[in-house]
């Protein structure tokens, strides 16, 4: 427990007969980029309000930083900051003041100024500090979002969860969002927890995967055995796996996984020629699958493709 900044066990949240999140088991180590991955209505914001204590859990528990008495979580707690569903920010404030007022909530007095201009520095948005008149609502999306990320760093957290911030971001905007974040965790050495259903840019962020489908976490997975699942190959179907790594191996093949109902072969090979060394063992297939998924399509077939 000790290596995990966020764990839950049996974590569950019902609104009357609805279960919205049921229970979740979730582990999110020090220094991950935790790719929170479900449909709409999926759980992904239930779930996070509940750790960041928006919302009461139902059943189950989460344990941040280690802490598992929740009458201690406020200590926990002071080493996370959250930016849910959309950025906490006064429309009719410029940055400045934005800022000044996170501040003055979170205790700051000392060098404020300091402290600001630091953060606005990290987001990307100094000269915003320079243009006193122009307050927030009249900012575009991605200002807001990184100006609601400037906010949640001004407590120096450990601990970052994001839920959505590319919502509403053209393509520019994602990518200058993705490489805000990985400079985030590279260098002040933030766990960050991201939702998103925008797959194809979360698959060049995230460090480790939480897929969630009507309030079950159905898999969690590190980008490294993604990466391995989802390269180019063949699964063939077969009743008996014993004679494959011999078969195999006199063919040259040498990067394989045995599987309960198979055998599945990365890379190109000459399907011919092993169905037919296959034939001479007499090992019948039953079956051939293509496998060269990205993460969308793993996701969809995790699901069921629904």
């Amino acid at each position: 427990m000790g290596t995990y900044v966020l764990e839950t066990k049996d974590l569950t949240k019902r609104y009357r007969k609805i279960v919205a999140v049921n229970k979740v088991n979730m582990h999110i180590r020090k220094g991950d980029i935790y790719g929170f991955v479900g449909k709409n209505g999926a759980g992904k914001t239930t779930l996070i309000r509940v750790i960041t204590g928006v919302a009461e859990k139902t059943s189950g528990f989460y344990y941040l930083f280690g802490e598992t008495n929740p009458q201690n979580f406020v200590r926990s707690r002071a080493k996370m900051a959250a930016v849910v569903e959309n950025p906490a920010i006064y429309l009719n404030l410029n940055a400045y003041e934005n800022l000044k007022a996170q501040c003055v909530l979170l205790g700051i007095i000392d060098h404020v100024d300091d402290v600001i201009n630091k953060v606005m520095d990290k987001v990307g948005l100094p000269a915003l500090l320079q243009n006193r008149k122009l307050i927030a609502k009249n900012y575009s999306m991605g200002m807001k979002q990184r100006l609601g990320i400037a906010m949640a760093l001004i407590s120096n957290p450990e601990f970052l969860v994001l839920d959505e911030p590319t919502n509403g971001l053209d393509p520019e905007g994602i990518k200058s969002m993705r490489l805000l974040l990985q400079k985030i965790n590279f260098e002040d050495h933030v766990t960050i927890l991201i939702s998103s259903h925008i797959l194809g840019e979360l698959s060049k962020l995230a460090t480790t995967y939480g897929f969630i489908d009507k309030g079950r976490l159905i898999e969690e997975i590190s980008a490294e055995e993604l990466e391995r699942r989802s390269q180019k190959g063949v699964i063939l179907s077969i009743k008996d796996t014993s004679k494959v790594p011999e078969i195999l191996g006199t063919l040259g093949i040498t990067t394989f996984e045995l599987l309960p109902t198979g055998v599945r072969i990365f890379g190109e090979i000459k399907i011919t020629e092993v169905i037919v060394a296959f034939g001479a063992a007499g090992i019948v297939v039953t079956n051939i699958h293509e496998q060269n998924q990205d993460l969308e399509e793993y996701f969809m077939n995790l699901i069921g493709g629904k």
